[in-house]
């Protein structure tokens, strides 16, 4: 009697087990059914990055974001880094590229030029607009040496840069490296000149494929209506400085 009755009660207690797990795993499947699908979740999406105190400033004047006009451009300015020829950062408000509404509509020329000519390459900006107070610490590195024939000095009207009528620019290849050109962008020497590269090859100076690639950033930049800078081979100048004395705004 004792066995048979031992034997009920652990019936019943495995029945109480079985029951109980049940529960838990119909619990589980519904909580699994009334999940929301994950194929139906919204991406979530990020805000683009804010402008700067400047940026807003140069929008104001009426100059053109060059990334917002032509994506297709690659902007690296140079001056928002130590490593230029002054030293120090010098767009410590300042990271995108502006310029005039006439220069940014032939620097799009200069940029389907050279798609045409090359798909796979691209115009790199490193300067354009600049505000004067920036050429004024630009002029104070250089004034008194003998580097100072290649900054504009803001006491005689700065220069092109800063009605954003100029542009300091390079020819990226297709894996995104610039082409070689000689000298560093920003170099002030002798070796960054364009009248005597002829010169400069033969004395080894600059190699003759550097010498091309120079002469193709002048081309399609020649095309699209800029003006190289005879010491600057990076350097291009959508009109005069007295054409942009007489009918265009400085930047302050």
């Amino acid at each position: 009697m004792k066995q048979y009755l031992l034997f009920l009660f652990c019936s019943c207690l495995l029945c109480s087990c079985g029951r109980k797990q049940q529960q838990e795993q119909a619990q589980c499947l519904n909580v699994r059914e009334d999940s929301p699908r994950t194929d139906s979740i919204e991406p979530v999406s990020f805000p683009a990055p804010a402008k700067s105190r400047t940026a807003y400033y140069l929008d104001s004047l009426g100059l053109i974001n060059i990334a917002e006009a032509d994506s297709s451009i690659v902007v690296d300015l140079m001056y928002t880094r130590a490593d230029n020829f002054t030293g120090k950062v010098l767009y410590e408000n300042l990271h995108e590229a502006y310029l005039h509404p006439e220069a940014m509509e032939s620097l799009s020329k200069a940029q389907r030029l050279l798609k045409e000519m090359h798909p796979g390459y691209s115009l790199i900006v490193y300067d354009a607009a600049r505000p004067m107070s920036v050429q004024q610490k630009m002029w104070d590195v250089v004034k008194g040496t003998s580097k100072y024939i290649y900054v504009s000095n803001p006491a005689r009207g700065g220069g092109l840069h800063n009605y954003g009528l100029a542009v300091d620019i390079s020819i990226l290849d297709e894996e995104g490296i610039p082409l070689p050109m000689g000298t560093p962008v920003d170099h002030l020497g002798q070796e960054a000149h364009i009248t005597e590269e002829a010169r400069l090859v033969a004395q080894g100076k600059i190699t003759e494929a550097e010498r091309e690639n120079r002469l193709l950033l002048r081309q399609v930049m020649k095309e699209a209506g800029f003006r190289p800078l005879p010491n600057e081979w990076w350097h291009f100048n959508r009109v005069s400085r007295q054409t942009a004395k007489e009918k265009y705004r400085l930047i302050p």
